[in-house]
């Protein structure tokens, strides 16, 4: 009834929201997207996206087959890797951004690691800027990370989000007093972005609170000590949206490839790719 390969297209749809950068990261034209969603809508007799010209966004039904759709690609692949024989060997030093900790990546390194199991995994957990920097340098094999961005496009898109204002709940920013931060140490992305926009708006800005731990920032936010830049899929328990701040605009994340291709690379890409959406899901 679900083919395969349409299921992985709706959740390339669903991580990018954008039917452009779907094709793009599996390298066909928008116009077989747009069939292979018409096709599942069609399956399953639902719409399975709320499209306009600006913006694509899933429906309940859309947020529903998510959960089935990854569940029958993983079957599949097991499958596959099954009858085919392939077993991969070797040394994989993968990096992924602070802003995962919380999110249910291990889930997916946890299923890599049970269907590669000859495979040693390095995980390296860093700021973005940092796994930029490391990645250069050749000590890293493969990233998840922030592009720095507008016009970075470095790497595959795997999710695409707004970053938010975030703080305890009844923060109120004072107008009249300087945004109290609390940030990541540079090279931090999430740091810089703030850092430019606040400057942008004229708005006076002091530091409250920089760690270089993501438990250490939210410790901090909510003893109430300030607010913080963050994505908006991935807001920790406790913490709010606050508002009467300047917008902080869109944010990318991207699977960014060493100069070394192996292997074992290709296959952890490719298990990230595919349960992206269990990234803008906290554990």
């Amino acid at each position: 009834m679900y083919d395969p390969v349409q299921l992985r297209t709706f959740l390339t749809v669903a991580q990018t929201l954008s039917f452009t950068q779907a094709a793009g990261r599996l390298g066909v034209r928008q116009s077989t997207v747009s069939q292979h969603v018409r096709r599942l809508e069609e399956a399953t007799g639902r719409p399975l996206f709320v499209r306009d010209t600006h913006s694509v966004e899933l429906t309940e039904d859309g947020e529903a087959l998510l959960g089935f759709a990854r569940t029958i690609l993983e079957a599949h692949e097991r499958a596959a890797a099954f009858f085919t024989g392939t077993r991969l060997r070797g040394r994989l030093r993968f990096g992924a951004s602070e802003d995962f900790v919380l999110t249910r990546l291990p889930e997916i390194l946890e299923g890599f690691r049970h269907q590669h199991p000859e495979v040693d995994l390095e995980l390296s957990v860093e700021l973005s800027g940092t796994l930029h920097e490391r990645l250069d340098a050749g000590r890293l094999d493969l990233v998840l990370a922030k592009r720095r961005g507008p016009g970075d496009e470095r790497g595959r898109l795997v999710w695409r989000d707004r970053m938010v204002w975030i703080g305890a709940e009844g923060l109120r920013v004072d107008p009249e007093r300087p945004v109290p931060l609390i940030v990541f140490p540079p090279p931090g992305i999430t740091r810089a972005r703030a850092l430019e926009v606040l400057e942008r708006d004229g708005r006076a800005w002091r530091i409250a609170c920089t760690s270089g731990s993501l438990s250490g920032l939210i410790a901090a936010a909510r003893a109430g000590l300030g607010v913080m830049a963050h994505t908006r899929g991935l807001i920790p328990p406790g913490l709010v949206r606050v508002g009467g701040l300047p917008e902080l605009g869109p944010v990318e994340f991207a699977l960014l490839r060493g100069a070394r291709a192996s292997a074992p690379a290709e296959a952890l890409a490719a298990a990230v790719l595919s349960g992206a959406d269990r990234l803008s899901r906290t554990a």
